[in-house]
């Protein structure tokens, strides 16, 4: 019995300076960020000392924060993998990856409005704003708009200006 009390009370310590890490900030938690650095190695834990699990080659690429702990921040790619990159990999430019095979960008956030390009799947794009199930982006020097449904990096319902 003597043995689990020391267990039992390292472990709440540890979620208490967890819990204490994610307030510091004062950002909400889930949130979206971007990658800001051309080489950003993801660990299986929060410090140098943890192994890399990947290394994500593109800048701007979207990410969610899920977690932080100290300066290190637990991310979720598009495809759900998690881990921990360090804050100065990451920036606050929110971006978006297409999700659709082909994206249409039309100059008005209405199904019959004129395309004014096409973004392919895995194209990361800035984003501008979004009103309802539509959002504005910018890929490759075109701006329009996109059907939310068709990207990863925004909540649905969330309102950017």
């Amino acid at each position: 019995m003597l043995g689990t009390i020391p267990f039992l009370f390292s472990a709440s310590l540890l979620l208490f300076t967890a819990t204490a890490a994610v307030a510091q900030t004062g950002l909400p938690i889930p949130r979206f960020v971007s990658v800001r650095a051309a080489e950003a190695n993801l660990r299986t834990g929060p410090g140098v000392r943890y192994p890399i699990a990947w290394v994500y080659l593109k800048r701007g690429l979207p990410m969610e924060i899920i977690a932080e702990f100290d300066t290190w921040r637990m991310v979720r790619d598009h495809e759900g993998e998690e881990g921990w990159l360090h804050q100065s990999l990451l920036s606050g430019k929110r971006t978006v990856l297409i999700t659709a095979e082909i994206a249409s960008l039309r100059r008005r956030p209405d199904e019959t409005a004129p395309v004014v390009a096409r973004a392919q799947e895995g194209v990361i794009a800035d984003i501008d704003g979004c009103q309802g199930a539509w959002c504005e982006i910018e890929a490759g020097g075109f701006t329009g708009w996109v059907p939310r449904r068709t990207l990863w990096g925004v909540y649905p319902g969330e309102t950017l200006d």
